[in-house]
């Protein structure tokens, strides 16, 4: 069985949609690290199901904290505790978790769609979260907030389900959009280009390589 990579799939997505293993999923496909590309085709194994003692390997980067880590991969901050042999609940980054799998059952999945929101002056979660009908704790999750802080300019992924209920955040990719080329004009900036494309800025710095955000007028770039 195979499965091509669409937009937004991750490891941990994909393994969950197909009740498979990280470690198994990403061995068979020779892949060494979490990155993933559109279009690329993954073997899946046969076997499939939950399997409780299945887990992954999780490298700690900036902000993260226990709590954080075990509520995006539906589980707890004590069973991350017990399978790591932690003495606290100090992280540091770089360090390298076991996380234990957790599989969401086939029809609890929905697919889900998300919606760029840019962070305006007066804004806080519970605005954003009330303007939009979603529940704060769901902005949080799917945009990995450990507090309530926004800054202006920052962009939030909010969802919109398609059949109009909750989803399983990863569980599916959206529909494989090829790469798009711009060139800059004069008045543009990383910021303009990236909402009228309803993407980030950060994204276009990394599919350009780009080490600033300075801009040249006649400039390509992959969107």
């Amino acid at each position: 069985m195979t499965y091509t990579v669409k937009r937004g799939d991750t490891l941990y997505g994909i393994s969950n949609q197909f009740g498979v293993s990280v470690t198994e999923l990403a061995r068979l496909n020779n892949i060494y690290g979490s990155l993933l590309n559109i279009g690329q085709v993954l073997e899946i194994p046969n076997s499939s199901g939950t399997n409780p003692d299945a887990m992954f390997m999780y490298t700690v980067k900036k902000g993260d904290s226990l709590y954080a880590i075990a509520r995006k991969y539906n589980t707890t901050v004590n069973k991350i505790i017990d399978l790591n042999h932690l003495k606290s609940t100090d992280l540091f980054i770089g360090q390298v978790l076991r996380i234990p799998e957790m599989y969401t059952k086939e029809e609890d999945m929905v697919m889900v769609d998300f919606i760029n929101y840019v962070v305006k002056k007066g804004d806080t979660l519970y605005s954003i979260a009330k303007n939009n009908n979603i529940d704060v704790d769901t902005i949080k999750k799917d945009n990995n907030l450990i507090n309530n802080n926004l800054s202006i300019g920052q962009v939030l992924k909010l969802r919109v389900p398609s059949n109009g209920v909750g989803a399983v955040e990863e569980c599916f990719g959206e529909e494989y959009i090829p790469n798009e080329k711009y060139i800059v004009k004069k008045g543009d900036s990383l910021y303009s280009i990236a909402k009228k494309f309803n993407t980030t800025v950060d994204s276009i710095k990394r599919k350009n390589n780009l080490k600033s955000n300075l801009l040249s007028i006649g400039e390509e770039l992959i969107i």
